[in-house]
């Protein structure tokens, strides 16, 4: 896809891998609406030249904010960034299914909520792209994170499902695998960390070749692994 010129909503645009995103389509000509939850980071945002709408993703009230938002302005681009973890491990504490459920709406249900409801606006377009962030932990996940991986699992079914919907249309399917990225949802982590702005480099590059799948860092030797033995690739994440 030609970037330039194009309008990109991107969820979750405030912080992370997000912050990096937007920064990165507007250096190639994007028009870029962000969302954000955090009234700290958003006016951080806003100051560096951004609009940001404000809309918890967690919640279907958020959903409908970030809609309403938009004001039925047309977009070309539609990233499905905004993400978060939620402590479910059995072997430390009982987990809080609130957070679990937060999570769960956040990874999963706002990215089907916003496609759906942003369907018609990109059919409208000549060309139009939809990138759904996942994780490599959608290939295999990590027993320390089962709830996270579960919904990244679940969106890349989604996501699968919907490219082959879609095929034929002039709306290009993305789905972005990054490994562990140095942000603030993995600062307690400390296993190597990829930066963010490199993630989001890939990312965007895939997003210009018009690529199905970006693998991006240690993922594309994942799904390596995965290729030749599921089972061998799922007992070495479950490790972690």
């Amino acid at each position: 896809m030609q970037l330039s010129g194009k309008t990109a909503l991107v969820s979750g645009g405030t912080d992370g891998i997000g912050a990096q995103i937007i920064r990165q389509l507007r250096a190639k000509g994007v028009t870029v609406i962000t969302s954000g939850r955090n009234a700290e980071r958003i006016a951080a945002t806003r100051s560096d030249g951004f609009e940001v709408i404000e809309a918890d993703l967690s919640t279907l009230a958020g959903v409908q904010a970030l809609i309403a938002g938009l004001n039925a302005r047309p977009i070309d681009i539609l990233v499905n960034n905004a993400g978060a973890g939620a402590d479910h491990d059995f072997r430390e504490e009982p987990p809080d299914l609130a957070v679990a459920d937060a999570a769960i709406f956040l990874n999963l249900n706002a990215p089907i909520h916003l496609i759906t409801r942003l369907m018609p606006t990109l059919r409208a377009r000549p060309e139009a792209l939809i990138v759904n962030v996942t994780s490599g932990l959608a290939i295999a996940p990590r027993a320390g994170g089962p709830v996270y991986c579960a919904t990244k699992a679940g969106l890349r079914s989604y996501t699968q499902a919907l490219r082959a919907q879609l095929a034929g249309t002039a709306i290009t399917v993305l789905e972005a695998l990054p490994p562990v990225v140095e942000t603030r949802m993995t600062a307690a982590r400390t296993s190597k960390k990829m930066p963010a702005p490199e993630c989001a480099r890939q990312i965007v590059a895939a997003m210009e070749r018009g690529a199905a799948e970006a693998n991006v860092g240690l993922v594309k030797v994942l799904k390596a692994a995965h290729s030749l033995s599921p089972a061998l690739a799922r007992r070495i994440m479950l490790r972690f």
